[in-house]
């Protein structure tokens, strides 16, 4: 009876072991078609893609903007919301021949970047504009 007993309890514990630590990645339950699907919802446009990489290096945006929080200058959704509902051009003010729309108190500050975007080509600035729009989404 005890050999029974040991038997039995050496068996339950390796299949115990066994079963434990196994690749996780083969028991995804669902979770890689859901990612996969989140991803496909979020897809850039090339103009919106070429935008970003100009917001993160090239323009020095993302020093005083971030997409959620306002920082220095405000946040991408509240710059694309009141772009959005004044139908106007995000491109046309960074070449400098716009008034600023979302904070005018702020203004000082960004004429400083006029330097930076007034020399971009009109492509660059409405990558800009795709890629802040998109932010607002």
């Amino acid at each position: 009876m005890k050999a029974f007993i040991t038997t039995v309890l050496f068996v339950a514990l390796f299949v115990f072991t066994s079963s434990c630590g196994g690749k996780k990645e083969d028991q995804d339950f669902g979770k890689k078609a859901a990612k996969e699907s989140v991803q496909s919802e979020t897809v850039a446009s090339p103009m919106e893609t070429k935008g970003k990489e100009i917001f993160e290096g090239k323009g020095t945006c993302a020093t005083c903007h971030k997409p959620d929080v306002k920082l220095v200058g405000p946040s991408l959704k509240e710059i694309a919301k009141i772009y959005n509902e004044k139908k106007a051009s995000i491109a046309t003010f960074l070449k400098g021949n716009e008034k600023p729309l979302v904070d005018p108190s702020q203004f000082e500050v960004m004429k400083a970047n006029f330097a930076l975007t007034k020399n971009f080509t009109d492509e660059e600035r409405q990558a800009l504009e795709a890629y802040v729009l998109s932010q607002g989404k």
